[in-house]
């Protein structure tokens, strides 16, 4: 090993690119090829390489391209995740896609890794929420096109719904924020954000009503076929039993209503996603356009009390035993809320799982160690599976027949991009005169009510980095939506007039 080292510090004297070794590092220690893979992501993952792996420049530029953030996908080195990629073209030509969590997570995690670097790519768009628009319409683009095959999309969706990742994904990002936030911003800000939460719900419906009535389409038609499916947080707690409710007053069958009322919600997502980026871009510099416009990610603004509001921060690595932790704690805490959803009703159940995480969080019921761990937890899966989570909801809800056929009309149009609008500036109105920042509530409850649901949520944050705000973004849509269905029941028997 000394004859070694000494013949490659003669071959590289007097050269100014001569290689230094990091601190500590003597000529014959090796570096763990899995430590520097398990560390990746962190500050501590080495930044050299011994000298015996730099004896020829077509290695020393392949190891530099190996351990370079740019030329990786989804995480993994360029070459190493083309090969997968196509691994994944030829199980799916013969038809070797079994409907597993291995499947759906290779599948998934490919097409929003590659989905996501394009993006990233991108100069400028990128800021406004390029990579989750891809990540959200493109799969779901390509199905339609016929590019993605029928296998394909069964996987994923078989993934998504019946293998349960969308719960395995919304319990830790609940869960993980929730235990996560100081404990006085818990408190302080839950009773406030009614306020912005039944006032955004009310006047989007009065507004939509009001313009619907002026275009000579019916005050009620407004607010029944517009402002309801869309301030209702989402498909399964809005268009469906929306399409059953109205069905059975008119005395049709519910597909009459089902592809408008789809349709409505689906574009409503996507505008909800374009608003939320565009926010993000406008703030990007911490821009204030007046006092408690901006709070680049901080819900409230209280004088005299910042430090009780700031968040947490985060470790710069972690361990397996604290990721396990986490991954039991998000997972029981959700069955524990499907259990009370179960047993009392009334709510849906990640509304459940929202008020035990936040009981655990205000009660201090829990030691700190499992509220660490739990927050990692949801970091992680935050860091590393927000791209998977897209493309699988893509391949699975959004259906571009039903979104093609409603959107050919200006009326509709304009009263779905409108109603989001409205949302979002009704919401930062109110959320400020609360003592919430302007732009952080137009985001929550704004256009949170306004997209897709659990899904929608994870798409409008991505796209605001403001992903930490999901127990208040789960709250606006499970609890808002629960009152939109409601205001809704009320309304229906105004059809028949």
């Amino acid at each position: 090993m000394t004859e070694q080292y000494s013949d490659a510090k003669r071959s590289t004297t007097g050269s100014k690119h001569q290689p230094k070794l990091p601190s500590g590092l003597t000529p014959s220690t090796e570096v763990d090829a899995v430590g520097q893979d398990l560390n990746w992501g962190t500050n501590i993952y080495p930044s050299s390489m011994t000298l015996e792996d730099q004896h020829t420049k077509w290695w020393l530029a392949w190891s530099k391209m190996m351990t370079d953030p740019k030329w990786r996908v989804g995480f993994i080195p360029i070459p190493y995740f083309a090969v997968a990629f196509l691994l994944m073209i030829l199980a799916s030509y013969y038809d070797a896609l079994p409907p597993s969590m291995v499947t759906g997570f290779a599948i998934t995690g490919l097409l929003g890794g590659i989905l996501m670097w394009i993006g990233n790519r991108i100069p400028k768009v990128r800021d406004y929420g390029l990579p989750t628009l891809l990540c959200t319409f493109v799969p779901a683009i390509l199905y339609f096109a016929g590019v993605i095959p029928e296998n394909i999309q069964v996987a994923v969706s078989t993934f998504v719904t019946d293998q349960g990742f969308l719960d395995f994904f919304v319990s830790a990002i609940i869960v993980g924020a929730l235990l996560g936030m100081p404990r006085t911003l818990l408190i302080k800000a839950g009773p406030r954000f009614f306020v912005p939460l039944i006032v955004t719900i009310v006047g989007v419906f009065a507004i939509m009503g009001a313009i619907s009535a002026a275009a000579g389409e019916g005050f009620f038609e407004g607010m029944l076929f517009f402002a309801a499916p869309i301030m209702a947080g989402g498909i399964g707690l809005g268009a469906v039993p929306m399409a059953e409710m109205y069905a059975a007053q008119l005395g049709t069958d519910p597909s009459v209503f089902m592809g408008n009322l789809v349709a409505v919600t689906a574009l409503a997502n996507a505008v909800c996603v374009v608003f939320a980026g565009l926010l993000r871009g406008a703030t990007k510099n911490g821009k204030q356009w007046f006092v408690g416009f901006n709070g680049n990610g901080e819900l409230m603004r209280i004088k005299g009390h910042a430090g009780e509001f700031e968040q947490p921060r985060k470790k710069a690595h972690t361990n397996f035993v604290a990721l396990f932790q986490g991954l039991m704690m998000a997972s029981l805490v959700l069955m524990i809320g499907g259990l009370l959803s179960s047993a009392i009703g009334g709510l849906h159940m990640y509304a459940w799982t929202i008020i035990v995480a936040a009981a655990l969080k205000i009660f201090k019921l829990l030691p700190n160690e499992l509220e660490s761990a739990a927050t990692q937890w949801g970091d992680f899966v935050n860091k590393t599976l927000v791209s998977a989570l897209l493309v699988g909801v893509s391949l699975t809800f959004i259906d571009l027949n039903e979104v093609l056929d409603a959107v050919t009309s200006a009326h509709f149009l304009l009263m779905t991009i409108g109603a989001v609008a409205f949302a979002g500036i009704i919401a930062g109105v109110s959320g400020w005169l609360v003592k919430f920042h302007f732009v952080e509530a137009a985001v929550i409850p704004g256009l949170i009510m306004a997209d897709s649901g659990g899904s929608g949520d994870v798409a409008v944050l991505s796209a605001a980095d403001r992903m930490h705000l999901m127990p208040f973004a789960a709250m606006a849509t499970r609890l808002g939506g629960t009152v939109t269905l409601f205001l809704a029941t009320l309304l229906v028997p105004f059809l028949m007039a």
